[in-house]
């Protein structure tokens, strides 16, 4: 019988083939945005049909097609749906899902973007927000109890990696009526798989891991056909579609997904076991370590850690920002999952998004560092964190 991983590594290669692909190996840009219908019965059904792929590019493409079916099987999906930025595709869930009167339970912990949706986009519209701590599973059980159509978490969060009980969390949101929805950009499809645990919907930054090189900015919301199909006509109002060329470049980086994947496990546990020893570092927070408060949950839903983790350096905001500068095989830059390393002062980052009060919400203090490692060889890493360190 082959493992899963095994099964992974074979679905990324040939699992995107469908009937009516043509025999070449590398699959074709479908460029057009319109296509033509034989006769007016054929356009009645290429109009009504949802998320036609030969009809137009908005309401879908035969690329998209092909990454969207693959993605789908990754995550043990009915469905996907590409958009043009992993942003694009939550907010297509949350407005495509929500409206006046509802009320939503989210993380106080979540990507930037996502939080000023549910803090500043969501309430001028009516719905309600409730943010809770995600490591307090009883307090986020509490809130869903009190009622919601939506519930949003991220796990492992950004940047703090602190991880949310998705089998608990999905049947509290069962229980009360409300669609689940988990963002599992930081942990990929390879490492984590939320419907498997009873999540509603997953949604990816496929700019991230998905993609691999960074070389693309898109989106994936995967779950069933139903709640896929609702989402779908919304964002065809939203307008945010992804372009032919980006699904393709989507579809290569998916190809090599599971090797760069492992690769970024072994590099980011090799680092967060160095950093945890050295004199320099205040904390270390992956969950892949022994010491790491919530070790047990992440063996418990995950296959592999993944590639990020957060450090605090021993000093204050200056001393961390000097550490950063000095590093040179951890490029400072924003963003995560390609094959280079990439280093963020996280406070830096978020200082025009976040006010002090938010960042010590969502974990940010002065001294953390957010450490994406990518696929070089892991003893190189060491010594470029090792001579920033010592500077």
């Amino acid at each position: 019988m082959p493992t899963a991983r095994e099964r992974s590594d074979t679905l990324l290669i040939h699992a995107d083939r469908g009937p009516g692909d043509d025999r070449a190996l590398a699959p074709p840009i479908h460029a057009s945005v319109t296509y033509a219908a034989g006769d007016a019965r054929e356009f009645a059904e290429m109009a009504t049909r949802a998320r036609h792929p030969r009809f137009y590019a908005r309401y879908g493409n035969p690329t998209h097609e092909r990454a969207a079916r693959l993605v789908a099987q990754l995550e043990g999906a009915e469905t996907a749906l590409l958009t043009a930025s992993g942003m694009g595709a939550i907010s297509a869930v949350l407005l495509g899902l929500l409206g006046a009167g509802d009320r939503a339970v989210a993380q106080t912990s979540h990507y930037m973007g996502t939080t000023q949706l549910f803090t500043e986009l969501l309430p001028r519209f009516g719905v309600q927000v409730e943010l809770v701590d995600q490591a307090d599973t009883a307090a986020l059980v509490a809130a869903i109890g009190r009622g919601a159509r939506l519930v949003m978490v991220e796990t492992p969060s950004n940047p703090t990696m602190t991880l949310t009980d998705l089998r608990t969390v999905a049947e509290a949101a069962r229980a009360a009526g409300a669609v689940s929805v988990a963002d599992n950009t930081f942990a990929c499809p390879l490492n984590q798989q939320p419907l498997a645990h009873g999540i509603d919907l997953v949604v990816h930054s496929a700019t991230k891991y998905l993609g691999g090189h960074h070389d693309l900015i898109a989106g994936v919301v995967a779950g069933s056909e139903a709640l896929v199909e609702r989402i779908w006509r919304g964002t065809i109002a939203l307008g945010s579609t992804l372009g032919a060329f980006d699904a393709w470049l989507l579809l290569r980086g998916l190809r090599t997904l599971s090797l760069r994947v492992a690769r970024a496990n072994e590099n980011a546990l090799a680092v967060a076991r160095h950093l945890e020893a050295h004199p320099a570092i205040e904390a270390v927070h992956y969950p892949g370590l022994e010491s790491h408060p919530q070790h047990a949950l992440a063996r418990a839903q995950m296959s592999g850690f993944g590639g990020v983790l957060s450090v605090r350096v021993r000093g204050d905001y200056a001393r961390t920002e000097r550490f950063v500068s000095r590093l040179r095989l951890f490029t400072q830059a924003v963003s995560l999952g390609g094959i280079e390393s990439l280093a963020v002062h996280a406070a830096a980052m978020v200082a025009g998004t976040l006010d002090d009060a938010q960042m010590r919400a969502a974990g940010i203090a002065p001294n953390l560092v957010r450490l994406a490692c990518g696929i070089e060889a892991a003893e190189d890493l060491l010594a470029d964190l090792d001579q920033a360190l010592a500077a």
